[in-house]
């Protein structure tokens, strides 16, 4: 039995009263957290913890405009787990008064020997402020370049904006984006983080003049070394291109079970005549869980207009069973009306099983807009989400115009 189900059963014992042997809960208000990355570093954050009537506790993380509530808190002897059930994750900490000390873990790695997380009661602050912060301004949009080992480079987008010494923001690839970083000025650069439940990112830059920064981005995985150059006209490969049909090839052919074993493909008279999206995607990447949030409410809105949406997700596992909980899950979080198809582990060998028809695919997520003849007209590459501000509106309004485009034929 996994991990989280183990935990979901213990947390049905304990929710009744939130209280722990030793008579400590977690204090209501904001908490400063830190998670391990490399080089030694620690990525914070702050999360909101909140307990209505001695009988729920809710802890919600914060970055920038971002609130992803973690219900389902409970204890055990003197430790605190924090649920990251869309992430099949949670954290395990021992509280000490205003003190947590614990692992953030992931149900779906075996053994998994966590990342170290710490935390402390009312300390409001990201970052330690400093006394005189630079006076050079990130705001607007840079060419983001990540290096890698061998000096290869990748061109991003980044998108930022100031508010007194607070700085909010994004790093758009062509993948995503690194959804929503929040934090402020050092003494000659910035610092930027995020953690909504997944991956804990830090970000530090230093200016080398007003126009020019260099840096690092950690992760718990590695460090990366990046360059930045401003430009306002920044932008990144047109999205249709990275992705193609194989010559020969103009429309889909898989055949895929539903959440309920069902074999569902576009033959289907539910999709016959109609324009229809098909959005690969995984339950464990936060830029389709931000199309999926996207996606849902327009779907409801449009539907009756002839479109349908079909998701394929590759999960972490070959598992039936495991993916059909963890979809089930995230489509009750975000009250999806439309299929999620289980299409097979993650990986390229199970995407050249389903979706043979494909070069490549490049990116979770990737989404297919096909006709009412079943002839995939457009492949879009990754996700612009709610972070890139901007970026997100004019995605918006290009999904649009392209669904009533193909509605007009």
């Amino acid at each position: 039995m996994r991990k989280l189900m183990i935990l979901t059963a213990i947390a049905g014992i304990f929710l009744a009263s939130c209280t722990q042997q030793n008579g400590q809960t977690l204090k209501n208000g904001v908490w400063h957290g830190e998670l391990a990355v490399k080089n030694d570093k620690w990525a914070p954050f702050l999360f909101e913890v909140n307990t209505v009537n001695n009988d729920s506790t809710v802890v919600t993380l914060i970055n920038g405009d971002e609130r992803v509530k973690l219900p389902g808190i409970f204890y055990s002897n003197d430790s605190v787990i924090i649920p990251i059930v869309a992430y099949d994750a949670f954290i395990r900490a021992k509280l000490s008064g205003d003190n947590l000390e614990g692992l953030f873990l992931k149900n779906y790695i075996e053994n998994d020997a966590g990342v170290p997380f710490r935390a402390r009661f009312n300390l409001t602050d990201r970052f330690l402020p400093v006394s005189a912060p630079s006076q050079v301004r990130i705001d607007g949009k840079w060419d983001v370049y990540f290096v890698g080992e061998k000096g290869d480079t990748t061109r991003n987008v980044g998108v930022f904006k100031t508010d007194g010494n607070r700085v909010t923001g994004s790093v758009l690839t062509n993948a995503g984006d690194l959804r929503f970083l929040e934090g402020d000025y050092s003494e000659n650069g910035v610092r930027l983080s995020a953690f909504g439940g997944l991956s804990p990112y830090l970000i530090e830059v230093t200016f080398l003049n007003n126009d020019v920064f260099e840096g690092q981005f950690y992760t718990t995985r590695g460090v990366t070394k990046l360059n930045g150059n401003r430009n306002e006209n920044a932008s990144l490969e047109d999205p249709y291109t990275l992705t193609n049909m194989k010559q020969g090839f103009e429309s889909l052919g898989f055949s895929l079970p539903n959440l309920d074993g069902k074999l569902v493909s576009l033959n289907d008279e539910r999709y016959k005549n109609k324009i229809v999206i098909v959005s690969i995607l995984g339950s464990w990447c936060p830029n389709c869980l931000d199309e999926m949030e996207f996606l849902s409410p327009w779907y409801k809105e449009n539907k009756n207009r002839g479109v349908e949406i079909v998701g394929l997700a590759f999960e972490r596992k070959d598992d039936f069973d495991y993916a059909k909980g963890t979809l089930s899950r995230l489509k009750e979080k975000y009250d999806v009306d439309y299929e999620i198809l289980f299409a097979g582990q993650v990986g390229d060998k199970a995407v050249q099983k389903v979706l043979p028809e494909i070069d490549k695919l490049s990116s979770y997520p990737t989404t297919f807009y096909i006709d009412k003849k079943g002839k995939v007209r457009k492949i879009h590459t990754g996700f612009t989400g709610p972070a890139t501000g901007l970026f997100y509106d004019e995605f918006k309004k290009d999904f649009n115009s392209l669904i009533d485009s193909l509605l007009a034929e």
